[in-house]
C-alpha cells in the first residue's frame, strides 16, 4: 500500500523502522515537524495515525497499536525489508560461530541483496533521514565488512579488491574497511600498494583529525611488513578446510577480530549462589534463552521485588552463568534506583566507548546515539544488563538492537510498561534459604550450634537476604556476641531497625526509597504513607481494606486504591485471602511512621500552644 500523505509516510516511517518496539509521539513529532512542532503536534500525530489506519485497512491497521508513550507496529520478520536483513544477518553470525564461513558469507550476502537505493529518499522528514538513515547506512557497512571478514578467512582476497577500493574511495577513514583493503592487496601480491595506502591513510588522519591510526590498523601495517610469505590462492575447485593466513593476521573468530570492536565483559562479581534461589535462576535463564524472538524484539527478563531482596545477585548470577553464550560481550550498568536514577544520556556514551567508538566520535544528540547504539548492537549477541532500573522510560534507549542479544534488568517497580519483557517477582526467602545464607556468612557449625536462636534472628529479618547479610555481617565482627545475643536485641529493641546496620548498609533507607517512590492517590483519594502509618499505629500483621476504609472514613474502593500502591511500592504483602500481610520488618518500619508522625503532632500542638 503506498501512502502518498508526505507527513503520514513520515509516520509510517518511523514505525516501521522501530517495529515491534514502542516510539514516542514526542520523537515521532519531531521527525514529523523537523524538530520544532507546532503546540498542537501530539493530536496532530495521533490523527496521522487514525488516517494511517483507516488506509491500512482492517486486519492491517490492527497492527498498530497504542502503547505509552506512544505507538508500536507488530511486523512478523519476513513482513519488510529490513526484518529479512536482520534474520539474515543473525542467521551468518550462526553459521560463523558453528565455522561455516561460506554458509555465512551467502547469508550476509543475501541481506545486503536487499539494499537498493538511498535509504528513506522519499520520506520527507530530514531529522529522520539523519537519525534512521544513518543507522541504516552503519548498518549496512558493518555487515559489508562482516562479509569482506568471511571472505578473507576463504582465502577470496583478489575477488574483494574492487569493492573494496571503492568503498575506501568513499569512506578513506573508515580504518576497519582500510585494514581489509591492505590485507586484500598484500594477499594478492600487492604489498606496495598496501604500504602506501596505509602511509596515505595516516596522512588524512592527522590532518583531518589529529590522531594516528588505531592499534587495529597498527597491526595489519606491521605483520604486512613483517611476512615472510603469502598464502596462495586457491584453485576454483579447491575449498579451503582452514585459513593458512594466520602467519599474518589470526583468522577471525570473536566480534572484536570480524570487526574491530572490542567485546566488553563489564560483569561484576556476586556471592556465592544459594541453593534456594536455584529454580528463580533456573527461569530467568529460561525467560532468556528459550523461544525465537519477533522480527525487531530482543529477549528481555525483568528481576523485580523489594529492595534488599536479592534482585541484583540473582540477575549477575544468571548473567554469569550465560556468558558462552553471549559470544560479544556483556555490558552492565547500575542505573541508580529512584534515589539517584541516571538517565541513557548519562549511560550510553559509556557503552559506545566500550563498544569501542572513539569519545571524539560519539554524537552530541541523543537520538543519533541512540541510532548508533542500536546500529553497533544489531547483529551481534551481548548480554546488557540494567541493575536498579526505576522506570521502563529509562531502559528503552538502551534496549540493544536485534538480532541474538538479550535484556536483563532488575528494578523494584514491575516494569509493566516495558514491552516483550518477563516478569520474574523475587520474593523473599524461606527459612531453610535464610539459614544457608546465614551460616554461609558466620559458619554452618555456629548456626547449628544455636538453631533457635538463628531462626529467630532470621524470622526478625522477614527473609530479606539485604538484612540477614547485615545481622551476619555484626556477629562476624563482633565474635564474642552469641547468636541468641543478637536475637535478644533484635527482639527486645523499641526500633529494631537501628539494629540492622552495617557500615553503609541498611535496611531502613530500602524502605525509605520505597515511601520516596509511592504512587500517591487521586485527588479524593487518601495518602498512602499515611495508611502506612496508620497500620504501625495498629501494630496487626494483616489488614482488610474495610478496616482501613474504616480508619480513615472513606470509601473501600479508596483505601483498597492506598493499599494497592503499598503494595506496588514493596510495603504490604499482596492481598491473601482478602488480608494484606505485614512482615516483621515492615511492622517495625511502620511503627516508626507512626511515632513520627505522632511526634510531629505533639510539635504542632507545642507551638500553638506556645
Amino acid at each position: 500500500m503506498h501512502v502518498s500523505a508526505p507527513r503520514q509516510r513520515v509516520v509510517m516511517a518511523a514505525l516501521l523502522l522501530n517495529a515491534n518496539r514502542v516510539i514516542s509521539v514526542d520523537r515521532i513529532t519531531e521527525y514529523v515537524w523537523d524538530g520544532a512542532p507546532p503546540p498542537s503536534a501530539a493530536a496532530t500525530v495521533r490523527t496521522y495515525v487514525m488516517r494511517l489506519r483507516q488506509s491500512l485497512g482492517e486486519h492491517a491497521s490492527a497492527r498498530i497499536l497504542t502503547r505509552a508513550p506512544g505507538y508500536l507496529l507488530e511486523l512478523g520478520e519476513h513482513e519488510s525489508d529490513l526484518g529479512q536483513f536482520t534474520a539474515h544477518r543473525r542467521r551468518a553470525a550462526e553459521l560463523a560461530e558453528r565455522g561455516d564461513l561460506e554458509g555465512s558469507s551467502a547469508e550476509l550476502a543475501e541481506a545486503l541483496a536487499l539494499w537498493r537505493e538511498e535509504p528513506l529518499a522519499d520520506i520527507p522528514s530530514r531529522t529522520l533521514r539523519d537519525v534512521e538513515g544513518r543507522y541504516l547506512q552503519e548498518l549496512r557497512l558493518q555487515t559489508m565488512e562482516l562479509r569482506f571478514d568471511a571472505e578473507l578467512a576463504l582465502l577470496r582476497h583478489a575477488e574483494i579488491v574492487p569493492e573494496l577500493v571503492r568503498l575506501v574511495r568513499k569512506h578513506p577513514l573508515r580504518e576497519a574497511l582500510v585494514g581489509k583493503l591492505m590485507l586484500a592487496l598484500f594477499r594478492s601480491g600487492r604489498q606496495s600498494e598496501a604500504l602506501d595506502l596505509y602511509r596515505r591513510t595516516r596522512v588524512l588522519l592527522v590532518e583531518q583529525l589529529g590522531a594516528e591510526p588505531s592499534a587495529d590498523l597498527r597491526e595489519v601495517h606491521r605483520h604486512i611488513l613483517s611476512a615472510h610469505d603469502r598464502p596462495r590462492t586457491p584453485d576454483p575447485v579447491e575449498q579451503p578446510t582452514a585459513a593458512p593466513e594466520a602467519a599474518v593476521v589470526p583468522a577471525p573468530a570473536t566480534a572484536r577480530e570480524r570487526s574491530g570492536w572490542p567485546d566488553p565483559a563489564q560483569l561484576p562479581s556476586v556471592p556465592l549462589p544459594l541453593s534456594a534461589r536455584s529454580d528463580a535462576l533456573a527461569r530467568v535463564r529460561h525467560f532468556l534463552t528459550t523461544g525465537t524472538m519477533p522480527a525487531g524484539m530482543v529477549a528481555t527478563a525483568v528481576v523485580t521485588g523489594r529492595g534488599g531482596v536479592g534482585k541484583s545477585a540473582l540477575a549477575l548470577h544468571a548473567a554469569h552463568t550465560m556468558r558462552g553464550s553471549s559470544v560479544h560481550g556483556q555490558l552492565y550498568a547500575d542505573l541508580g534506583g529512584a534515589e539517584r536514577p541516571l538517565t541513557a544520556r548519562a549511560v550510553l556514551p559509556r557503552f559506545l566507548a566500550d563498544l569501542g567508538v572513539p569519545r571524539d566520535e560519539i554524537p552530541g544528540e541523543e537520538s543519533e546515539r541512540e541510532s548508533l547504539y542500536r546500529s553497533l548492537t544489531a547483529g551481534r549477541r551481548l548480554l546488557v544488563v540494567l541493575d536498579n532500573a526505576s522506570s521502563s522510560a529509562q531502559v528503552r534507549p538502551l534496549i540493544p538492537g536485534s538480532g541474538g542479544s538479550r535484556l536483563l534488568v532488575t528494578s523494584r517497580r514491575r516494569l509493566a510498561d516495558l514491552e516483550g519483557a518477563r516478569t520474574l517477582l523475587l520474593g523473599p526467602l524461606d527459612e531453610a534459604g535464610s539459614l544457608e545464607l546465614l551460616g554461609s556468612i558466620v559458619g554452618a557449625a555456629r548456626v547449628g550450634g544455636e538453631p533457635r536462636a538463628a531462626r529467630t534472628v532470621v524470622t526478625v529479618c522477614a527473609g530479606l537476604p539485604l538484612a540477614i547479610r547485615i545481622a551476619g555481617t555484626r556477629l562476624l565482627e563482633r565474635p564474642h556476641w552469641s547468636i541468641g545475643h543478637l536475637a535478644r536485641r533484635l527482639t527486645e529493641a523499641p526500633r529494631p531497625l537501628d539494629e540492622l546496620c552495617a557500615g553503609d548498609a541498611g535496611v531502613r533507607p530500602c524502605l525509605d526509597a520505597e515511601v520516596a517512590g509511592l504512587r500517591r492517590s487521586a485527588p479524593a483519594g487518601i495518602d498512602p504513607a499515611e495508611v502506612l502509618a496508620a497500620l504501625g499505629a495498629d501494630g496487626a500483621s494483616s489488614v482488610s481494606s474495610g478496616k482501613v476504609a474504616v480508619m480513615f472514613g472513606c470509601s473501600e474502593a479508596q483505601a483498597e486504591e492506598a493499599l494497592d500502591s503499598l503494595v506496588e511500592a514493596n510495603l504490604l504483602g499482596a492481598p491473601a485471602g482478602g488480608l494484606y500481610r505485614l512482615d516483621a520488618l515492615l511492622r517495625a518500619y511502620a511503627r516508626e511512621r507512626a511515632q513520627a508522625v505522632t511526634v510531629r503532632r505533639h510539635g504542632r500542638s507545642y507551638m500553638r500552644a506556645g
